[in-house]
């Protein structure tokens, strides 16, 4: 990547207009073992690298992407700053974004824009951590851009338009985000304790936030998509979008 700080400086900017204010927010600093941290930072690491990669060679066919990926990683980074405290998990419920990154860019850009955001909200706004920053990018870049992009492509599949797609892959993006946040709690937290009765626990305790949560995500995706389909369409074929602007549904 040729210019980072062109990257850097679409997500940062953000930073300076939001409230100082903040709630631990994804999953908090502290809250896993070294032992279960590291096995996250490893499992969230070759989705990284792959998405790394995918942005180098596709900057290098076209420069333009790289605004388009500080457009889309400036509003996920936003859409996530959005916490909604849940006590009895330990955490936060928010929006994710990723489901629309994944969608647009595809999943393994996903990762990155996630990675990104993640980064700059525990260093600067104490939003999650350091050490749960792979756990956190793993729920929320790996699984929520992939469940996005599957679910999106298998959706059009079965002849839905680019709207009502976009929406479910938002609302189940966000979902297999916060299933996957209570796996990740329950295994690093639960000792001698059985692993799926407390996931379950944890994943019950989401639901009161997350599940409207969810749906307001679908809303954003599938109008951040129709917003482009009308507003613009020269974008989409620069995007995972490409061949959809002109279709009427």
């Amino acid at each position: 990547m040729k210019h980072p700080a062109l990257l850097l400086s679409a997500v940062c900017l953000p930073v300076v207009l939001l409230p100082s204010s903040s709630f631990a927010m994804h999953i908090s600093e502290g809250i896993l073992p070294f032992s279960w941290a590291a096995i996250w930072f490893a499992a969230s690491a070759p989705f990284l690298a792959l998405g790394l990669r995918t942005l180098t060679r596709r900057s290098a066919r076209d420069l333009s992407s790289k605004p388009l990926v500080g457009m889309v990683a400036a509003v996920v980074f936003v859409i996530s700053c959005m916490p909604v405290p849940v006590p009895t998990a330990g955490t936060c419920s928010h929006p994710c974004g990723t489901g629309l990154a994944a969608i647009l860019l595809g999943p393994a850009m996903g990762v990155v824009v996630a990675a990104v955001a993640l980064l700059i909200q525990a260093l600067f706004l104490s939003h999650g951590g350091l050490s749960t920053w792979g756990a956190n990018l793993f729920a929320m870049g790996v699984v929520g851009s992939f469940t996005g992009f599957v679910v999106f492509r298998a959706a059009r599949a079965c002849g839905a338009g680019p709207v009502p797609a976009a929406f479910a892959a938002g609302l189940l993006a966000d979902w297999a985000t916060y299933a996957t946040t209570a796996m990740i709690l329950a295994a690093g937290i639960r000792g001698t304790s059985p692993f799926w009765p407390l996931a379950g626990k944890i994943g019950l305790a989401f639901v009161p936030t997350q599940l409207p949560l969810g749906i307001i995500e679908g809303v954003i995706t599938a109008g951040m998509v129709s917003l482009l389909r009308k507003k613009r369409p020269d974008l989409l074929a620069r995007t995972a979008l490409a061949g959809v602007g002109g279709e009427k549904r």
